[in-house]
C-alpha cells in the first residue's frame, strides 16, 4: 500500500468527518485489492482496528517521522510505522509529555493529511474509547453495545476535527472525554434524563433565556460593514469563533502560518469587545466613528498588502 506521509501541512487535504472510516475502507479497499462488505465487522471499533490493520501491513506501511519531536521524550527516533507507535504508547502509558506531543501531531495530521491519518489516530485511541464505552453499556444500557460504541467514536471524531485545541494541555484526555460525553448522552435519552451544565460552574440567580433574535453572526457581519474586520476574515473567524472548527485546516487554505491567524483572530476578538463596549455593534454609529473606523481598516489593509508584498519579493530576490 502507498500512503503518503508528508510533513507538509500547508498544501489542501480532504475534509475528514464522521464518515471518514467509510472513506478509510473504500480507500483500503481500492489499493490492497480487499474483497467485499463481508470482511468488514459490523461493530464501529472493530472496524476501525480492521482498517488500521490493512494501513499498517505491507511493504510500505503508514509511517510517522518523530524526529522533529523533542529527543528527551524518549520516543522511538525516526520514521517509524504507526503501528510501532502504538505499542510504545501502550508500554508509556504515564509519559505525559511524550503523549501529548504525539497527540498533537497525530491531531494536525488527522486534520491536514486525510482519511488515513484519522483512522490511525482512531485506532491509538482505541483503548481508551473501549473503556469507556464499556462502562456506559455496564451503566445501564439496555439496546445494541454497537450503538454506544457508534456514539462515543462520532463524539471522538467530532472532536478530532474540529474542537480540539492542540495548544491546550493533554489533547488525548480531551478527545476521549468527548467521545464519552456524546456516548452518555445517547444513554441519558434512553433513561429520559436531561444533561444540564456543571451546575457548581452556573452563578446563582436567575438565568434569562436567550433571545431567539440574538444572532452573533447578525453581529459579526455589522462588524465587517463597521470595517472592525476586514471581508477576506469574515468566514474565518465564523467558522473558528462560531463554529468552533479547528484552525489548521483554515490556516492552510488561506496560506497562512497558524500562529499566524491565531494572532489574527485575537486581534479581531479585541476590536469586537471594545466596539461592543462602546456600544457601536449594538446602537447608531456615528459619522466620526465610522470615518475613525474606516481609517482603521485602511491602515490593516495597507499593513498586509505591505507585508505579502515583501514576502513575494524575497523568493524573487533569492532566484536571482
Amino acid at each position: 500500500m502507498t500512503v503518503s506521509t508528508t510533513l507538509d501541512h500547508t498544501t489542501n487535504r480532504p475534509d475528514t468527518g464522521a464518515g471518514t472510516l467509510d472513506a478509510a475502507r473504500d480507500t483500503v479497499r481500492d489499493t490492497d485489492g480487499a474483497a467485499d462488505d463481508e470482511v468488514w465487522p459490523s461493530s464501529p471499533f472493530a472496524c476501525v482496528d480492521t482498517a488500521f490493520t490493512a494501513l499498517v501491513t505491507g511493504p510500505d506501511p503508514l509511517s510517522i517521522d518523530l524526529t522533529g519531536l523533542d529527543p528527551d521524550l524518549g520516543l522511538p527516533g525516526g520514521v517509524v510505522s504507526v503501528a510501532v507507535l502504538r505499542t510504545w504508547l501502550a508500554e508509556h502509558p504515564r509519559n505525559w509529555p511524550a503523549l501529548d506531543a504525539v497527540w498533537r501531531e497525530l491531531i494536525v495530521r488527522a486534520r491536514l493529511d486525510g482519511p488515513a491519518w484519522v483512522v490511525a489516530a482512531t485506532a491509538l485511541a482505541l483503548p481508551g474509547l473501549v473503556r469507556r464505552a464499556a462502562t456506559l453499556v455496564a451503566g445501564g444500557w439496555h439496546g445494541d453495545p454497537d450503538d454506544v460504541d457508534a456514539e462515543v467514536l462520532t463524539g471522538f471524531l467530532t472532536a478530532l476535527r474540529d474542537h480540539v485545541d492542540v495548544t491546550r494541555p493533554a489533547p488525548y484526555a480531551q478527545l476521549c472525554r468527548a467521545g464519552q460525553r456524546a456516548g452518555l448522552a445517547l444513554v441519558a435519552q434512553q433513561r429520559d434524563v436531561v444533561l444540564v451544565d456543571d451546575l457548581d460552574a452556573i452563578p446563582p440567580g436567575p438565568r434569562t433565556p436567550h433571545r431567539p433574535w440574538n444572532h452573533p453572526d447578525l453581529l459579526v457581519q455589522r462588524a465587517v460593514a463597521l470595517g472592525l474586520l476586514d471581508a477576506c476574515d469574515e468566514q474565518p473567524y465564523i467558522d473558528t469563533r462560531l463554529g468552533k472548527r479547528a484552525i489548521e485546516p483554515i490556516a492552510a487554505r488561506l496560506d497562512v502560518t497558524v500562529d499566524a491567524l491565531r494572532m489574527r483572530l485575537r486581534r479581531i476578538d479585541e476590536r469586537i469587545a471594545a466596539a461592543l463596549a462602546k456600544g457601536l455593534l449594538t446602537g447608531a454609529t456615528s459619522p466620526e466613528a465610522e470615518q475613525e473606523l474606516a481609517k482603521q481598516a485602511a491602515h490593516r489593509q495597507r499593513t498586509r498588502a505591505a507585508v505579502a508584498a515583501r514576502t513575494t519579493h524575497r523568493p524573487q530576490l533569492a532566484a536571482a
